[in-house]
């Protein structure tokens, strides 16, 4: 393996998405003010919105100036970057193993990960990292994974697995992936971090305040500490040439804060929700719309109850978020509400809660970037994987 000779590692992003793996990278500083010690010199994304977002932040004439491939990862050459690259980062589209889809077996997107093994293989790589749903590890394909551990293009690699609770690294969103570590066996194994944060509740439970030494999770209240009015549904009509292709943007963190147009019915649901309730507060109630009495609940949620009860669910306060997910904007889909207010969040909180700052650049429709939001990486968990393979990288050099 060709060792880096400057205090820069060089990374490369698959299945890249809109950034956030890369985003926490180049945010971790050894020191205040230092600067990141991570290059991203190349990444490959098949969405073309994401891909575009991911260029503008990242790509050509960007302060890192990387490379981008907006196209499929098997027509992707990986051999100009043999001999600079330390890492690699990835998450494998996850549809095929998430337990809100199908689960397909025979999706074969879940076959995806293997374009990632032949890169891996191709570059060598001192470390790389694979993100993915937590049902990943109970899945048929990453038993094929650890296979080509043992005996195939990863035998040069210690893999290390484990589920990681961005909450627990002080993440405002209570979101688990599974996280493979991986590392050359010219360098010793790498483990996971350790968390930072706990479950906790002092005012409830003062005698568990701290006998790890960990703070309590990170709750959402600062988020929403000054919620600004909503004054369009609409983003701002730009369009930028990125990518040899013309597409809707760029927009900043702070141009998401965008509304939608609820019906009469899902306003007096919302109205009916109490702080930190759910489709539960809406049992029994009627209200009067256009002459007609309508039932706020529906006979499949008066149906359900076991499992989850966060459909049409407020964010607590004083709680991290659920998992953001593509469809955050539709708080049928989950507990999306606005903690008080009637209303789901917005793509600005989402990507907030996310970790996104304020002058993040975005690309695409507001179904597009709704759908980067969801499938990114938390910053915050990134930056974390960031710090520990930094000093990992540099006591092993």
């Amino acid at each position: 393996m060709t060792a880096s000779t400057t205090a820069e590692f060089n990374v490369v992003d698959l299945f890249a998405g809109c950034g956030g793996f890369t985003q926490g990278f180049h945010e971790y500083e050894p020191t205040p003010g230092s600067g990141s010690p991570f290059r991203s010199i190349a990444a490959v994304e098949f969405d073309r919105a994401a891909a575009s977002t991911y260029a503008a932040n990242f790509g050509e004439g960007t302060a890192n100036d990387g490379d981008v491939y907006p196209g499929d990862i098997k027509r992707w050459d990986p051999n100009p970057y043999k001999g600079r690259v330390d890492v690699i980062l990835g998450g494998p589209p996850c549809q095929g193993f998430s337990g809100l889809g199908k689960e397909n077996p025979l999706d074969p997107r879940n076959k995806l990960w293997r374009e990632y093994v032949k890169v891996v293989a191709a570059l060598q790589p001192k470390i790389f990292v694979i993100e993915n749903v937590d049902r990943f590890f109970r899945s048929p394909e990453y038993r094929a994974l650890q296979g080509s551990n043992e005996r195939g293009l990863l035998r040069n690699y210690t893999l290390t697995e484990g589920i990681l609770n961005s909450a627990d690294f002080g993440v405002p969103q209570a979101r688990k992936r599974a996280i493979v570590i991986a590392t050359h066996k010219s360098l010793p194994p790498l483990g996971h971090p350790t968390p930072t944060h706990e479950k906790k509740n002092p005012k409830k439970n003062p005698e568990l305040f701290d006998p790890s030494g960990r703070a309590a999770w990170v709750s959402v209240e600062k988020i929403f500490a000054n919620s600004a009015s909503i004054s369009t549904t609409s983003l701002p009509d730009r369009e930028v040439k990125i990518l040899g292709e013309a597409i809707s943007g760029t927009y900043l963190t702070r141009d998401l804060h965008i509304g939608r147009h609820p019906t009469p019915l899902s306003m007096a649901r919302y109205d009916a929700i109490r702080p930190g309730g759910n489709r539960n507060d809406l049992r029994g109630k009627w209200v009067v719309i256009d002459g007609e009495r309508t039932p706020l609940s529906t006979p499949s949620w008066d149906d359900h109850n076991k499992g989850s009860g966060d459909v049409m669910g407020r964010l607590r306060l004083e709680s991290p978020s659920v998992t953001i997910r593509t469809e955050f904007f539709k708080p049928e889909k989950g507990r999306y509400l606005h903690p008080t207010e009637n209303r789901p969040i917005t793509h600005y909180e989402a990507a907030t809660i996310q970790g996104f700052h304020e002058e993040f650049k975005w690309c695409g429709s507001k179904v597009q970037i709704a759908r980067q939001i969801g499938n990114a990486v938390p910053v915050g968990l990134s930056k974390v994987l960031a710090e520990h393979i930094y000093k990992h990288l540099s006591v092993h050099r």
